[in-house]
Order: structure tokens, then C-alpha cells, then sequence
């Protein structure tokens, strides 16, 4: 038994998957070759396109338009477009054109073998079969219908996907624009030719949201270019072409919508062909929706058009198409239908204005921001615009007929017996139109109505400027080609649209004209007119005393004046009351109505959804039986095709398997292929004994045929020998004739030997003295480009040369900045421990010096005065003259030091021992270096060092001598002590 394939993207190579594919198709396993296929096309380590992928793709589509795989083929060619749009992008052309070719021709042949099944009846007089009665009576289908269901609708869905996958493809690729115009182009054949209104509409909606992409694109892309949106515009109008023949105007007329949006965004105009059919399928729309005022527009702009572009038109398509624009501009009724309920609201006028602009926009008329919009496309404008000699001399007579008594004539009782004849003659006119012409044909049998129409409003206006009163009798009598019923329609829908001040009194069976404000503001006023009468007659029968009437009028005034402020509030604050509660009235009744509005919607919705989903699993469920129901009669098929098989096949021998009749699938499979196994075993013991027959008669048969192929061996070797010695003979001899004729043509050539080696000496010195030349001058040329490649390579090495002398000198200079810069640094290094050494020398001189003084100072000291004076201080300048005096201080051994010496400290400690400022107001750190150790001074008032071009800092000047003691102790500054 052979095992599917299951999948798998392991082939190194894209020819290897190709050929795995063909041997699973051959052997008929077609499922597992569009596997193969559509794995390699889809793995992710395959990206790069070759021509192996396009083989691919095509036997890809063939599989899959064979099996109806839709989503196979969307896949694949999605990933396809990803894979050769940046290489080749023709190639996704190409497969795209022969997947739709496949497609549509399935769905043809789909479509004939469905006809030749409705046709192929075998005898017409025979009557249905009882099965197809009461098929018919299950579905309600007729047989034509559940053919094209069972046939030709699963390869027109098909078709629709394919048409809808490519579009979604093409969609974002500008490069295949063109393509994607022609599959657009495609899909409306197709949906015409099978009359698929449905599925137009989809495929509008579809390429709808691609144009609206397609703007925001084009508008947001500074580069775009209007030639790109021509496919999407010839697309358009193939689109409102194909609408207008399957008769879906509203689509038709989005269109129109569609292709004026292109162009405004293009600001670029079609092609007059395009544009013609345009307005043609215009007229049609706007015909069809009965707006009169817009298709003779449209027709005007037509003929117009067609007129100044259209030089082939013939004069019979000239009057056919004026007698149209005439006829469709007088079957406008004269005045404006009104919508009573939009009057009311406020943004209707804005509605209406949006309207009037749009369709001037789409008809192609410019719109003057400074007219009133209602003035841009008005029945009065057309008849000024039509009026013209351009068209009144070029319609037809029965044309021009009806226009001057519609227009110009003024005889209200012979107007409908003149107009009655003429338009009846229109549906008879049916003008011939040429090929030139954008519309096919002209019929203006379609205007009757309209021109009865307007003629009857015609004839009231005018009888309403003769008559006040008129019988409804001879109103029917003058309208002969109009029933009563429909005249009176037209005149309550022109009364109320206020053309006509008409009133019909069915009473008496009079019409009467004239204004009925009158009647009705007469009625209004009757009660006040009775109430002032009345009055005045009270009056008159009793008159009253004038004084008291003045006085109560006075009161009456007073009273009126002093509460008219009070009533006037009462009523604004009754006013704004009345209108607080109308506001929160109409409030509360707006939000009842969303409210209600609302619970509908919710209530409709889940409604709906219980439905959808009770749809849904009912038909799951149906779906379930039906495939279980189709499974078992299927099992239940095969073992009796199976069954039968076998009884044909083993004849009498089938007993067992007539008993087995009843069994299930699977048992009778067992019984069927037992019985099979005992026929193969039987089938080779028959073989086995067949062979070792033939062995045998093929051994006898060579034993007796031995001696008569050595016979024959021997036969064949005379006859060879003989033929051969006959065929040497006739050889030489051919040869020896072949020589003779070879020998007297050379005695002929031998007399221009002579001249051949003259002529060829020439051509050889010729020939050598070019090549001498040529060498010469190749020479010369060798030689220029030797010297200038030797030029060019000695200017190179003197440019090496420059540059490596450069970078010698430039190393050196950098080595000999930085052996100065050591130097430098050296030689700092050596003058600052130069001056530390200095330094310290300087101080250790300074307080031996310092020691010595002292030293001096204590020797000199004279002896301390023997009285006191007391605990009371002394300065230090006043003690020797207090000396004497009672109550001096301590005794200088008390007080810890001597008074008169102001260079001794207070202790005997020297400077270094107390760690604090020495005499010159230098701080002493701590005790002087041991000797042979370098010590740094301490300076406060230390800088940076010195720099190389600064002379080094001057030593400090040394501490002054010490100043000689004066005789009273008293301080001396040092510049005052040369003068004591």
C-alpha cells in the first residue's frame, strides 16, 4: 500500500520539489504533489526567485484549479509577489494571467457540460422519472437550477475568489497597475456575462476601499503623478459601463461618484471618448431616476460635447441627439418639488445647496460662488441655454412643433388639440444612429408623459389668466389625451407646490382660479368683524352718558398703565416658563425616543444574534447529518460495488461471499481480500506450471534449430564474399576514371601557374609592407605609453621620496621637542630641589641666630626691682617707673617671663618647641630635620613654580637683629631705632 505524502519543506532545491511533485501526480496522489508544491513555495528558506519557481507556480495552479483550493492559491501567490517583485516582476504577470486563464476556462466548460446534461435527454416524448418528481417536490428547484448548482456555481465561486485574491495582490504594487486594471476589467466580463449582480456589487465595494487607499497615498506622496491614476480612471468607467448594462443605477450613479473624484484629483481631463460615454451613461442614470432637470443637462452636455469633439457625427445624429436635448429640457415641470418636512429643519437648505453643487460638479458645469446655488441648474437656465439657433434649427419638425406651443404660443383651448398629435408621433420617430455616436439609439417616445404633463400646467396657467371659474367638464373636453383622474393629481400636486392657485368643488363640477388667501383670511376675521358690529349696535339702542364713559375709560387707562409693567413681566416670565417646559418636554421626549430607539436596537440585535446562532448550528447540525448520511451510503456503495465485483470476478465461485451480503464494510473487505489471496496463490501455481512448459518447448525448439542456422551462417558467408569481391572491382574502377579527370584538369590549370605566383607575389608584398607598417606604428605607440608609464613612475618615486624626507624631518622635530621638553622638566626638577635645599639651610641658619639672640638677651636682663606693687597691673612700658611705687605686680619669676624684653617668649621653650609663628611671623611646624635628611620648607605664601622664561623667586630677606634693650623697656619700632 503506498503512504501519502505527508509534507515537509526538506528539499535542498526548488527542482527536486518539482519533480517529487510530477511522480506523486502520476501515480495520482495530487493531494500530496500541491503539498510539496506549496510548502517549497511557502518556506521560509526560500526567497530567492529563479525560473524554477515559475515552473513551479504554474504546475501549482494547475493542481489547484483542478482541486477548487482557494486558499492554497491566495497563499501561494501572495508569497510569490513577495518573492519577484524586487527581481522579476513580469514572472508575477504572467502566473497571475495563466491562474485567471484557468480559472475562466474551468468555469466555461463547467457551464457547457451543464447545458449538454439539460439538453441530453434521451427520448424528448418520455415523461420525467419518478425520482426527478419527487426531487423536484423536496428542493422546489427546477432540474436546469440544481445542475448549475451541482456544476457550474462551485467554479463560479471559484472564479469570484480568484478574481477577488488577485485584486487584494495587485492591490499596493504600482508596477502592475495595468495588470490590475485588466483582471478589474475581467471580473466585470464576468460578472456580465453571467448576470452575477451580487457579486458586482462586491467587487465595486472591494475596488472602492482600494481607490480611497489609493488617494490618501497619492495626496500624501509629493512625486505622485496623474498618470498613474489613468488605470484606475479607464477602470472606472469600464465599471460604470458594465452597471448601467446590468441595470444597477445606484451603483452606476457611485460610479460617476468615483470617476468625477479621479478627475478633480488628477486636474487632469480624459479622453473625449471616455468623456462622451460618460455623459451617455448619465442620460441613462438620471432617465431611469426620473430627474428630469439633470438628464437634460446631462443630454446638453452631451451634445456639446459630442458636437465640438466628434467630427465623424453624421447630421442624423446631430438632429437626434438635439430633438433630445430639446424634448428631455421641455419635459421639465415648471416648478421645484418641495419637501414640506425638510422646510422645516434648518440644515435642509444647506442639504439642498451640497446637493445642487455636487451634480453641477459631476455634469461638469462651473459653479460662481457669488449666484444663488438654486440659479446653477434651473429649468429657466436650460430653456435660456437651449433656446439658442445651435439646436432649434437642427431638431426635428414635430420637435420644434412642440417647443413653440410650450414656449411661445398662447391659446389655452387649442393647446392639447394641437400637442395631442405631435406626441403621439414621437413614439413613433425612432432615428438611426451611426457608429460614431456615443449612444447606440435615441427613443423619444420616452418624453410623452413628461410633455402631457407639463403641457397640462401649461394649459391651467393659462386658463387661470382668462377664466375665475371654469367647469371641470370642459376641462376634461380640452384635455383629450389625459384621464380626469390623472389631471387632478397634477393639479393638487401643483397647488401644493404653489404653481397654480387652483380649487376643484366637486360639488357643483367647477374649477376655480385665483388667490385662496383671500377666503381664508375672511373666515379668519369673521368673528371680530361680528363682535364689532354688534357693539356698535348696543350702542345705538342704548347710548351711554359721554362724562361717565370718560370716566371709566380714565380709570381704565390708569388701571392698564399702573399693572401694564406687571403684566409685562408676568407674561415674559410666563414666556419663559412655557418655553423652559416645551425645551425640557421636547428633552425628555428625545431621550425616551433614544431610549427606545436603544432597547429596539439592543432587543433587535440580540434577536438577531440568537438567530444567527441558532442558524449557525442548525445548519452545523444538518451539515453533520448529511456528511454522516453521505459517509455510510458511501461505505454502504463500496462494499456493494465491491461485492459485485467479486461475483463477476470469481463467478460460481462467489458462494461465500452471497452469504457475507448482509455483513458490514469491514468484515466483507476481509472475506473480499481472503478470497483474493486464495485466487493469487492459485494464479501463480498456474504460472509456475505455464513456465516450466514453455522451458521446455524453448529447449526443444533451439536443439532443432541449430544445424539450420549453421547452414544459413555458411550461405550468408559465400554471398558476402561475392558481393564484396564485386564491390571492389566497381571501386577501382570509379577510381581510375576519378583520376583520369583529375590528371587532364591539372594539364589545363598548369599554363596559369605563372600568373598565380605573380599575383601572389603582389599580394604577399602588399601585404607585408602593411604589416610592416602596422608594426611600426603599434611600435610608436608602445614606446609613447613605455615613456609615459616611465614618467608617470618616476614622478611617483619623487613623490615618495618628498614624502618619506617630509615624515623624516617631522619625526625629528617631534623627537627633539620632547628631548627639550625632558630637559626642561630635568632642569626644574633640579632648580626646585635646588631651592628646598636652600631653604632649609636658610632656616636652620636663621634659628641658630634666632637661639643665639635670645641667649643674649637673657644675659643682659637687669636684676627685677625689689618692691611690689601690689595685685595691680603694670604695663610693661610703666614698670620701671612704678618701680618704686607700692603695690607693683608678681616678680618676674612669678609672672613667668621678663617685662622689658619684648623679644623673649613666655616660656623658655624655643620657637621650635612651641610649634607656633617665630619672631619674623614665620610658623615653625615642629622640630628642625635630623641631620643628612632633606626636608621641603614650609612656606604659606608659596606659589607655582617658576617657569622656564621666569627668573627664579628671590630669597626671603633675612630676620632683622636684634634691637639693643632700651633703659626703660619701653618698644621700638625697628625704622625708629637708628635715630634713638
Amino acid at each position: 500500500m503506498n503512504r501519502g505524502y505527508r509534507g515537509g519543506t526538506g528539499f535542498a532545491r526548488p527542482e527536486n520539489a518539482l519533480k517529487r511533485a510530477e511522480e506523486l501526480e502520476n501515480v495520482g496522489q495530487k493531494n500530496s504533489a500541491l503539498q510539496v508544491l506549496h510548502d517549497i513555495v511557502t518556506s521560509k528558506k526560500h526567497r530567492t526567485w529563479s525560473k524554477t519557481y515559475e515552473s513551479i507556480m504554474f504546475k501549482h495552479i494547475d493542481l489547484v484549479v483542478e482541486m477548487k483550493k482557494r486558499n492554497y492559491a491566495k497563499e501561494a501567490l501572495m508569497q510569490y509577489r513577495n518573492m519577484c517583485q524586487a527581481v522579476n516582476i513580469n514572472s508575477l504577470e504572467e502566473v497571475i494571467k495563466y491562474f485567471l486563464k484557468k480559472a475562466s476556462d474551468k468555469a466555461e466548460e463547467a457551464q457547457s457540460k451543464a447545458a449538454a446534461v439539460t439538453i441530453d435527454v434521451e427520448d424528448l416524448e418520455e415523461d420525467a422519472s419518478p425520482e426527478d418528481i419527487m426531487l423536484s417536490y423536496v428542493s422546489g428547484d427546477k432540474s436546469k437550477d440544481r445542475t448549475d448548482r451541482e456544476l457550474v456555481t462551485p467554479w463560479f465561486r471559484f472564479l469570484w475568489e480568484a478574481y477577488r485574491s488577485v485584486l487584494e495582490i495587485l492591490r499596493t504594487n504600482p508596477k502592475l497597475e495595468p495588470l490590475y486594471a485588466m483582471t478589474a476589467n475581467k471580473a466585470f466580463q464576468f460578472c456580465l456575462q453571467f448576470k452575477r449582480t451580487a457579486e458586482f456589487r462586491r467587487l465595486s465595494d472591494i475596488l472602492r476601499q482600494h481607490l480611497t487607499n489609493l488617494t490618501n497615498r497619492y495626496r500624501d506622496n509629493r512625486e505622485s503623478t496623474p498618470d498613474q491614476l489613468q488605470p484606475h480612471l479607464e477602470t472606472r468607467f469600464e465599471q460604470l459601463k458594465v452597471a448601467c448594462e446590468l441595470e444597477m443605477w445606484a451603483e452606476a450613479f457611485r460610479s460617476v461618484e468615483d470617476i468625477q473624484a479621479l478627475i478633480s484629483l488628477a486636474k487632469k481631463t480624459p479622453k473625449q471618448q471616455l468623456m462622451a460615454t460618460y455623459y451617455a451613461r448619465l442620460t441613462q442614470i438620471f432617465a431611469v431616476s426620473e430627474n428630469h432637470l439633470y438628464h437634460a443637462y446631462a443630454w446638453l452636455k452631451l451634445f456639446n460635447f459630442s458636437k465640438s469633439c466628434n467630427k465623424n457625427l453624421t447630421p442624423g445624429d446631430v438632429q437626434a441627439m438635439a430633438s433630445s436635448v430639446l424634448l428631455a429640457t421641455l419635459s421639465i415641470l415648471p416648478y421645484e418639488q418641495r419637501n414640506l418636512l425638510g422646510a422645516l429643519d434648518e440644515s435642509a437648505g444647506e442639504q439642498e445647496k451640497e446637493r445642487i453643487l455636487r451634480m453641477a460638479n459631476i455634469l461638469g458645469f462651473a459653479v460662481d460662488s457669488k449666484k444663488d446655488y438654486r440659479s446653477v441648474l434651473s429649468r429657466a437656465a436650460l430653456l435660456a441655454s437651449v433656446a439658442s439657433p445651435v439646436i432649434l434649427t437642427q431638431v426635428l419638425p414635430e420637435v420644434r412643433a412642440i417647443y413653440d406651443l410650450l414656449t411661445q404660443d398662447f391659446a389655452p383651448l387649442e393647446l392639447c388639440a394641437r400637442l395631442g398629435p405631435l406626441v403621439a408621433k414621437l413614439g413613433e420617430l425612432s432615428p438611426g444612429m451611426s457608429g460614431a455616436s456615443p449612444v447606440k439609439d435615441v427613443n423619444l417616445g420616452m418624453y410623452v408623459n413628461s410633455l402631457k404633463q407639463v403641457a397640462l400646467l401649461r394649459l391651467l396657467k393659462q386658463l387661470s389668466e382668462v377664466y375665475s371659474t371654469m367647469r371641470v367638464q370642459s376641462l376634461a373636453e380640452l384635455v383629450s389625451f389625459m384621464p380626469l383622474s390623472e389631471v387632478e393629481a397634477v393639479v393638487v400636486d401643483a397647488v401644493k407646490n404653489d404653481f397654480l392657485q387652483v380649487r376643484i368643488d366637486h360639488r357643483n363640477g367647477t374649477l376655480h382660479f385665483g388667490s385662496q388667501q383671500l377666503e381664508s383670511g375672511h373666515v379668519r376675521n369673521h368673528l371680530a368683524q361680528l363682535t364689532q358690529r354688534l357693539s356698535k349696535a348696543v350702542h345705538m339702542m342704548q347710548p351711554e352718558d359721554s362724562s361717565a364713559h370718560a370716566a371709566r375709560r380714565s380709570a381704565a387707562i390708569k388701571t392698564a398703565l399702573d399693572t401694564m409693567d406687571k403684566e409685562h413681566k408676568m407674561s415674559n416670565a410666563r414666556k419663559i416658563m412655557i418655553e423652559k417646559r416645551k425645551e425640557e418636554a421636547e428633552l425628555a421626549m428625545l431621550e425616551a425616543e433614544k431610549e427606545a430607539e436603544l432597547r429596539r436596537q439592543t432587543a433587535a440585535r440580540e434577536a438577531e444574534m440568537a438567530e444567527e446562532k441558532r442558524r449557525r448550528e442548525e445548519a452545523l447540525r444538518r451539515e453533520k447529518e448529511r456528511i454522516e448520511r453521505e459517509l455510510e451510503e458511501r461505505e454502504q456503495e463500496e462494499a456493494r460495488a465491491l461485492l459485485e465485483a467479486n461475483k463477476k470476478k470469481l463467478g460460481a465461485k462467489g458462494g461465500k461471499l452471497d452469504q457475507a451480503a448482509g455483513l458490514d464494510k469491514r468484515t466483507l473487505v476481509a472475506e473480499v481480500l481472503t478470497e483474493r489471496m486464495k485466487e493469487a496463490q492459485e494464479m501463480e501455481r498456474r504460472m509456475q506450471k505455464l513456465a516450466k512448459q514453455l522451458d521446455h518447448l524453448e529447449r526443444a525448439r533451439r536443439e532443432e534449430e541449430a544445424p539450420l542456422l549453421k547452414q544459413l551462417a555458411v550461405t550468408r558467408m559465400e554471398d558476402a564474399r561475392k558481393q564484396h569481391a564485386e564491390q571492389q572491382t566497381a571501386d577501382a574502377a570509379r577510381h581510375r576514371a576519378q583520376w583520369e579527370s583529375d590528371t587532364a584538369d591539372k594539364a589545363r590549370l598548369a599554363i596559369t601557374l605563372g600568373d598565380k605566383e605573380a599575383f601572389k607575389a603582389q599580394i604577399v608584398a602588399r601585404r607585408e609592407e602593411e604589416f610592416e607598417e602596422l608594426r611600426r606604428l603599434k611600435e610608436e605607440v608602445y614606446q609613447k605609453r613605455l615613456e609615459e608609464k616611465r614618467r608617470a613612475r618616476h614622478q611617483a618615486r619623487i613623490q615618495a621620496y618628498a614624502q618619506r624626507c617630509f615624515d623624516t624631518v617631522k619625526e625629528r622635530m617631534d623627537e627633539i621637542e620632547a628631548e627639550e621638553r625632558r630637559a626642561e622638566e630635568e632642569r626644574r626638577a633640579a632648580e626646585e630641589e635646588e631651592l628646598q635645599r636652600k631653604a632649609a639651610e636658610e632656616a636652620e641658619r636663621q634659628r641658630a641666630r634666632l637661639a643665639e639672640l635670645d641667649q643674649k638677651a637673657r644675659e643682659e636682663r637687669p636684676a627685677p626691682a625689689a618692691a611690689s606693687t601690689g595685685n595691680r597691673f603694670v604695663p610693661s612700658a610703666l614698670r620701671s617707673k612704678a618701680g618704686d611705687s607700692s603695690g607693683g605686680g608678681a616678680p618676674p619669676a612669678a609672672r613667668g617671663g621678663d617685662d622689658d624684653d619684648r623679644w623673649a617668649r613666655r616660656d623658655a621653650a624655643p620657637p621650635a618647641a612651641r610649634g607656633g609663628d617665630d619672631r619674623w611671623g614665620r610658623r615653625d611646624e615642629g622640630p628642625a630635620p635630623a641631620a643628612g635628611r632633606y626636608a621641603p620648607p614650609t612656606r604659606r605664601d608659596d606659589g607655582p613654580p617658576p617657569r622656564r622664561d621666569e627668573a627664579p623667586p628671590a630669597p626671603r630677606p633675612a630676620a632683622p637683629a636684634a634691637a639693643p634693650a632700651s633703659a626703660g623697656g619701653k618698644f621700638v619700632p625697628p625704622h625708629l631705632r637708628n635715630r634713638q
